[in-house]
């Protein structure tokens, strides 16, 4: 079973990316060995396009969240969407909130990267937001030699990051 782990955008500036998002990650998800195991935090955006399409092939479902009340961070259709997708999962590892919400979202991606073979991530390059954002946990990824591969929703390409060597853009 190949697991796959996941860390991306919540938002894109432009929303016609997400479609070639979601045509680039089906695509790269059917092309390895199945079946598969998907691990994320469920956060809103990328993270639940990727739980969506996992158990649209027939994979298994893991999540790993930052926090035990994780819930306040959503609302409306979202909120819904993540209860939905937690529901569908075969298992669900709630983490101690730690000091902060970004502390834990850090902590959350370290651990979805330690518990995979490789890292999918739908990122821009550029530096994180706020602590825990997607290139810290591509910086955490790069540290201990997963493979990365980057769906990147500016330039429209896809690609694998080498080396251990990543520096904050």
């Amino acid at each position: 079973m190949t697991k796959v782990g996941f860390t991306g955008h919540q938002k894109l500036d432009d929303p016609s990316g997400w479609e070639w998002v979601n045509t680039s990650l089906l695509r790269k998800l059917e092309a390895l060995p199945q079946p598969l195991t998907g691990i994320t935090s469920l956060a809103i955006g990328s993270d639940q396009l990727f739980a969506r399409q996992i158990l649209s092939l027939g994979g298994r479902l893991e999540c790993v969240i930052p926090f035990s009340d994780y819930q306040r961070t959503f609302e409306g259709s979202d909120l819904k969407a993540y209860h939905h997708l937690l529901q569908k999962a075969q298992s669900v590892e709630k983490l101690v909130w730690n000091k902060s919400d970004e502390a834990s979202y850090l902590a959350a991606g370290k651990r979805v990267v330690d518990l995979s073979e490789c890292v999918f991530t739908v990122w821009d390059g550029q530096p994180a937001r706020g602590l825990g954002g997607t290139a810290d946990v591509v910086n955490y990824a790069r540290s201990i030699d997963r493979k990365v591969i980057v769906f990147n929703p500016i330039l429209r390409r896809v690609y694998e990051l080498e080396g251990k060597n990543f520096s904050r853009l």
